[in-house]
């Protein structure tokens, strides 16, 4: 199958929080980075998911945001990954950024080029990728 979502993690199911409407659900992929998904109690059932079922989540590039330098904030998103920005594609209106975690990972934002702008993004700057738990969509093997 093939995905139109730009960051794709697959992994296991480490943890799993079932809740009376949405589920947390934690996968953690073989390079050790964990994503947390907020989905419904019904996608738990349908698909099957339990601790140690493998899956993969799916979180498409404009819904990745980018942080840069230390923030005296505190963010709601669960999913914060530090890494540097290992590629950086300028576009008309959007650039495309790669930021690299420490296993190797690659997580792809889109942004404005403005947004490059204000931020200093180039190769080689410490960035972090912010994602909303509620933005990550998970799926099993068939």
């Amino acid at each position: 199958m093939k995905v139109s979502a730009r960051n794709v993690f697959k992994g296991k199911i480490t943890a799993l929080v079932d809740g009376a409407v949405n589920a947390e659900v934690e996968l953690t992929t073989a390079s050790g980075d964990t994503i947390v998904a907020i989905i419904t109690e019904g996608s738990v059932k349908s698909l099957g998911l339990a601790v140690g079922k493998e899956a993969v989540a799916y979180v498409k590039a404009p819904w990745v945001m980018v942080l840069v330098g230390d923030a005296d904030v505190r963010f709601s998103a669960r999913n914060q990954f530090a890494g540097k920005v290992t590629s950086l594609t300028k576009g008309g209106v959007n650039a495309e950024v790669g930021i690299e975690l420490p296993g190797g990972t690659v997580i792809h934002a889109v942004i404005t080029n403005e947004a490059v702008l204000e931020l200093g993004l180039k190769q080689g700057v410490a960035a972090t990728a912010l994602i909303k738990a509620s933005h990550v969509i998970l799926g099993v093997p068939a």
